[in-house]
């Protein structure tokens, strides 16, 4: 199953832009920081991920607040033009 939650802050917003068939996209750099126990040792976890949101959500994106949190549900991809992955945001809710 590729299903992920995240909680993260919104660090970066791309203008709304649409695709050849009219369908809303916006793309969003994501910045996590928590403390999570690994094997009985605390570790400081730090990511930045790319997100892309479609239709009605990335509409909505334009307008929050750069440095909010978030909890974003969606799945992951490969991206095309490199070997990294790519969060496809289905969902947001505040905090």
């Amino acid at each position: 199953m590729n299903h992920v939650e995240l909680t993260a802050r919104i660090a970066e917003v791309s203008p709304l832009r649409y695709t050849p068939a009219g369908i809303p996209v916006t793309n969003l750099v994501l910045e996590h920081e928590s403390e999570r126990v690994e094997e009985g040792v605390n570790r400081q976890v730090k990511l930045t991920m790319r997100g892309v949101a479609f239709g009605t959500l990335a509409e909505q994106t334009g307008r929050l607040t750069l440095g909010q949190v978030f909890r974003f549900t969606g799945f992951l991809v490969s991206a095309r033009t490199s070997k990294s992955v790519v969060f496809h945001i289905q969902e947001l809710n505040t905090l």
